[in-house]
């Protein structure tokens, strides 16, 4: 790639940086350091984890929605507080780097962060099971800074199916919907990656306000459950919404899919259950020995961004890494400094300037406000929903 390309790529970063869907770097805080910035020390280059401070600058974040996710074996109370424990490991992560993160739950707020020269730290939680089918909960996640729920993670939730899981409710449930409702009102982005299709569709057909994908690809390009089809992502223009695409080897690479398939077969044949990682992860590594894993590129991942763009057009698709939250990357996007080389392959392909600031990070940008606008627009005409899983769906919470 032509020097002259990166060069005019970082230059435009500096006015457009990058606002990212999604990181789970909190939860391998969690996994490998109990969350101490002490030893996980993220102003040191060469960290175990695909993020931390200089290669966030050398990829040009200025912005990026930190994933409070909780796995979805946690459940009721327990998530509640794991979650809680998530938004915490983030406001600390801020409060130890004051000079590199600022807390921000608003556009003014980012803007406000990049007139600083600090990096806008959001946070989005992954998986209604985090609000234990209560509103008062959602509310809750609000008031402490969280502006996105995804509705599900790879299990269903007692209101909605999720894209990895046995279909229950045909998509989202009558307070599925009242949920999509609420965030609306609290200016909350209802987040349809990792749902099911009829879930996205429900959620589009209920929503007040515009929705996001903070980290799907195109399934039209890979046929994964996790990715969006086309009649959906039809719709994102008409609702304002944004499909942050992602980089993860086996929803942007049919060969990585097909290979995930193969290892779900032969591991269900060996007796070992993929969800038991102290089981499984042996086992995989053993298996890996004879089966190597295909090569996935940045030019796959470019092959998403594109066909989101021919469908949505240019104002409504972004980026949504899920760094941390995957082994492995496609080869030039191995951790977060990779922005800059996939927007230069994007301008070698004739992208404009005003398209890749857009995809980098101005569409996320005017997402979250738009939701802001909408937000005081129905918070002026209802209060908040006493609605209950029990009274609408007949199950008890």
């Amino acid at each position: 790639m032509p020097g002259d390309t990166l060069s005019r790529i970082r230059t435009l970063l500096r006015d457009h940086p990058v606002v990212d869907g999604h990181n789970d770097l909190p939860w391998e805080a969690r996994e490998r350091v109990a969350y101490d910035w002490d030893r996980l020390d993220i102003a040191v280059a060469g960290q175990p984890t695909h993020t931390d401070v200089p290669r966030l600058r050398e990829g040009g974040v200025g912005a990026q929605f930190w994933s409070v996710f909780v796995p979805a074996t946690l459940a009721g109370e327990a998530a509640v507080t794991a979650t809680l424990e998530q938004v915490d490991a983030v406001r600390t992560m801020a409060a130890r780097y004051p000079e590199t993160f600022a807390l921000a739950t608003t556009r003014a707020e980012v803007e406000a962060a990049w007139a600083s020269g600090r990096i806008a730290s959001l946070m989005g939680a992954e998986g209604g099971h985090s609000i234990d089918s209560s509103l008062g909960t959602l509310r809750m996640l609000h008031a402490l800074g969280v502006r996105y729920l995804t509705l599900t993670h790879n299990d269903n939730v007692p209101w909605a199916d999720s894209a990895t899981d046995t279909p229950v409710h045909g998509g989202l449930s009558p307070f599925g919907r009242e949920v999509v409702r609420e965030m609306n009102r609290l200016g909350m982005l209802v987040d349809l990656s990792h749902v099911s299709a009829d879930t996205m569709r429900d959620a589009l057909d209920t929503t007040e306000a515009p929705v996001v994908f903070s980290h799907s690809s195109a399934r039209a390009v890979c046929d994964h459950p996790r990715n969006v089809p086309d009649d959906v992502l039809e719709r994102l223009p008409g609702n304002g919404g944004v499909c942050m695409v992602t980089f993860v080897p086996r929803f942007v690479s049919q060969a990585a899919r097909d290979w995930a398939l193969e290892v779900d077969d032969a591991a269900a044949a060996a007796g070992v259950d993929t969800e038991d990682a102290p089981t499984f992860e042996p086992w995989l590594a053993q298996w890996r020995v004879t089966h190597e894993l295909p090569v996935v590129t940045l030019d796959d991942v470019v092959a998403h961004v594109e066909h989101v763009r021919e469908v949505v057009g240019p104002g409504h698709v972004g980026l949504g890494g899920d760094y941390d939250g995957v082994d492995v990357l496609p080869q030039g996007l191995e951790d977060v400094s990779g922005y800059p080389r996939l927007l230069a392959a994007l301008a070698d392909r004739g992208w404009t300037d005003a398209d890749l600031g857009a995809l980098a990070g101005g569409n996320a940008l005017r997402l979250l406000g738009d939701a802001e606008v909408r937000a005081a627009e129905i918070g002026a005409t209802r209060g908040p929903s006493l609605a209950r899983i029990e009274d609408l769906d007949g199950t008890a919470h």
